[in-house]
């Protein structure tokens, strides 16, 4: 089969792997659809790695079970099952992973699907059956894609903030992840403050549910959300820009007793006791979602008919790897995705 490699240096390479088989237990998952990451740009962006332990890309895979090896019952797996895919796995028995977190396996390096294991970016990948999770059959392969990390990711930073329902909500960047957050936090009832740089992606928040919009281009972010919320400031904040000015941007957003979750990687996050003592803020970090959560932010999808979808923007052939790579690292609209 082929897949998709980062070499490094803004580079991308399709080249030719065995097809994987499974061992036991294990499956082998025809890849549907295959979304594309903000936070593929970091081994994208990254200088020269040997070219001989290039792993596949994508982590946000979703397809059908293709092979299925030995010690798996019919109840985990079938060939034909519709399946999305949690891209961790660890030793499957510490407390973490018996709670859903793989991700945060204490027994040994998680395994992850674009980091240490072949990805999605592939007409095939190889899982634990563990890791697979029932797609529902009212949503598309391309809603599986998203809900498997960006979206699914929203969800879970909505669940660190708490009962969002009734609560005025910022939700800093409106990339995938924070339009997804806007979208979600809308239909769980929070008063959603979209802030942005681009207007267009404004405008799209503002048809995920957004009630109000602040363009930072523009605008300071905290005058604004102070004027929104008649002086108050926000009850909740989410940052999911990765940028050091939109995290100090959503603290500074943020009212008395405020909670404030940060999920973008790679900004600075910093604050002054003398400053903020008595504001009692809560501060907290998120990091994707839980095997549970995943399964239950689709059936809420399902259950409210949210347009996920509608995310994407663009959508990619395996052979088109370069030209999508290069108009994703430009970060100026929408989501894109592959189907082999």
């Amino acid at each position: 089969m082929r897949g998709i490699v980062f070499p490094g240096n803004d580079r991308v390479e399709l080249r030719e792997f065995p097809d994987p088989e499974p061992g036991f237990g294990e499956v082998v998952v025809a890849v549907r659809a295959s979304g594309m990451c903000g936070s593929d740009l970091h081994a994208y962006h990254a200088s020269d790695v040997d070219g001989q332990d290039l792993v596949i890309q994508g982590h946000e895979p979703c397809g059908v079970v293709e092979k299925i090896g030995e010690g798996i019952p019919e109840h985990v797996a079938r060939v034909g099952d519709r399946v999305m895919i949690h891209h961790y796995w660890g030793c499957g028995t510490c407390g973490e992973c018996r709670s859903g977190w793989s991700q945060l396996c204490s027994s040994m390096e998680p395994r992850i699907s674009s980091v240490n294991e072949h990805g999605g970016h592939a007409s095939m990948i190889k899982v634990p059956a563990a890791q697979i999770l029932p797609l529902p059959d009212e949503l598309s392969f391309k809603a599986g894609a998203a809900i498997a990390c960006g979206t699914g990711t929203a969800w879970g930073a909505l669940l660190r903030l708490g009962d969002v329902g009734g609560k005025t909500l910022v939700v800093i960047g409106q990339g995938p992840v924070g339009l997804s957050a806007t979208m979600l936090g809308s239909a769980l009832g929070a008063q959603v403050i979209a802030v942005d740089l681009s207007e267009a992606r404004l405008q799209k928040a503002m048809v995920f549910g957004a009630a109000a919009v602040v363009n930072a281009a523009n605008d300071d972010v905290a005058d604004s959300i102070c004027r929104l919320t008649g002086g108050v400031g926000a009850e909740l904040m989410m940052e999911t820009s990765g940028n050091s000015r939109g995290a100090q941007a959503g603290i500074d957003s943020l009212a008395t007793w405020g909670r404030g979750c940060f999920v973008g990687v790679g900004a600075d996050v910093g604050f002054n006791t003398r400053d903020t003592l008595r504001r009692q803020l809560t501060l907290l970090t998120s990091w994707t979602m839980s095997t549970v959560e995943q399964m239950r932010c689709a059936r809420f999808v399902v259950e409210r008919n949210l347009p996920v979808d509608d995310l994407f923007t663009h959508t990619w052939s395996l052979d088109d790897a370069e030209d999508a790579y290069r108009w994703f690292s430009e970060q100026t609209d929408g989501k894109g995705v592959f189907v082999p």
